[in-house]
């Protein structure tokens, strides 16, 4: 063999043996890591909460971690890095101040940095670390803990939990991991994330860990209730003050994942909300129609929609107000007049539906679903001979009867 030819086997026989990571390009020269930095700092927020609480930004395989400063210490995410404790030290910190740890979730990325924080004699010995997960969070892990002697409280979310002497909300966010949760410091307006929101990306549903599209979107949707300034995200750079900006774009980029729609799609409000329809995810078409009514209030369908929906949903009242805008431009219109009527009717305002039904059939007496919801009404109000008279309803309260009919033979 030719010494060239050595070579290049050599290389390739190199290249081998060299860790491969999925879809993840490496610098040529690993950059200078910033080390801990001050969170009130970075967020720019002068607050008790954040004047001795640092922040480790992760990479590779460790996240970020988080050391909330106080009447003692708290580690949020201890992270994968056994490096991060000698480094808390050379800042004056001391490991036996902490006395709680808290996971967002159970990712081995979060949480393996716990291990190395309980072989430390001190604190193996003291016991007096507290470890707190989701009561969801990996088995594996809490029976790994509880053999060491250090059993973790569980949490389902809603709780307050004391935290260096600051009180921060538990949330339980699952659809990336089944047990995710985030913590809110209602004073500052800051989110600890974990990877339930994540700047400039979207977290996968771990399918593995119990994930799910939908039940991210009911994490989220728990976040949006929240006055949410800054994020402190489980991996990338905090963000300040557009918090709320960063959870929204969040939930949009989940609604895509579920409707497989990509950035490049270009596609409209509207057009996401038909497909969010389709999918029987309300909520999400109402977030759509507001979006589009937010640049451009006239349009009159995504009105029609977003009353629609949240009369199916029924929040009854809210739909007559959009129904009402619609109705003071066009008078005419027997979609909205039967809608309107529908929703009195949600509300058992039986008298007061019937004039719309009347109105919408006047103008179109064949529109079934006004003839349908007329005949309830009116069965309702007791005048039954009236109300089976319809025959739309007749054969819709029929089928009903008949349907309830089997239903009870199958019970008995």
């Amino acid at each position: 063999m030719t010494k060239k030819a050595k070579d290049v086997d050599e290389q390739e026989l190199n290249q081998e043996l060299k860790p491969l990571i999925e879809d993840e390009e490496l610098p040529e020269e690993e950059p200078d890591h910033p080390g801990w930095l001050s969170i009130g700092e970075i967020l720019k927020v002068s607050h008790p909460v954040f004047e001795n609480s640092r922040f480790l930004i992760g990479y590779h395989h460790s996240s970020n971690v988080y050391v909330l400063g106080g009447d003692y210490l708290t580690l949020v995410d201890p992270g994968n890095d056994y490096t991060i404790f000698a480094e808390l030290e050379k800042l004056g910190y001391n490991l036996l101040d902490i006395k709680k740890v808290v996971l967002t979730h159970g990712h081995r990325d979060h949480c393996m940095g716990v291990f190395e924080m309980l072989r430390y004699p001190p604190i193996m010995e003291g016991k007096t670390v507290e470890l707190i997960i989701h009561a969801g969070g990996p088995a594996e892990f809490k029976e790994m803990t509880t053999a060491a002697g250090f059993p973790p409280t569980e949490l389902k979310g809603g709780e307050m939990l004391e935290l260096s002497g600051s009180q921060w909300e538990v949330i339980h966010t699952p659809g990336h991991t089944v047990d995710g949760i985030c913590l809110y410091h209602e004073p500052t307006k800051t989110l600890i994330s974990g990877d339930v929101v994540l700047p400039d990306s979207i977290a996968d549903a771990d399918k593995a860990a119990g994930g799910t599209l939908d039940h991210y979107l009911y994490g989220l949707k728990q976040l949006l209730k929240k006055d949410i300034a800054h994020v402190l995200p489980g991996h990338g750079v905090p963000v300040a003050v557009t918090g709320k900006r960063t959870v929204e774009d969040t939930y949009e980029g989940v609604m895509m994942k579920i409707i497989e729609v990509s950035p490049e799609d270009k596609m409209t409000w509207m057009q996401g909300a038909k497909l969010l329809a389709e999918k029987g995810l309300l909520e999400e078409v109402v977030y759509c129609c507001d979006k589009e009514l937010a640049l451009r209030p006239e349009n009159l369908q995504a009105m029609q929609w977003k009353g629609l929906v949240l009369n199916d949903m029924g929040r009854c009242d809210e739909a007559i107000g959009i129904f009402d805008l619609i109705l003071a431009q066009q008078p005419d219109n027997f979609y909205t007049l039967t809608a309107k009527g529908h929703a009195l009717l949600g509300l058992t305002k039986y008298d007061e539906c019937l004039p719309f039904f009347d109105k919408a059939l006047a103008l179109n007496p064949g529109i079934e679903e006004a003839q349908v919801f007329k005949g309830m009404a009116l069965y309702f109000l007791g005048r039954h001979d009236e109300a089976m008279a319809i025959e739309p309803f007749k054969v819709e309260f029929l089928q009903r009867f008949k349907h309830e009919i089997e239903k009870q033979k199958k019970q008995a």
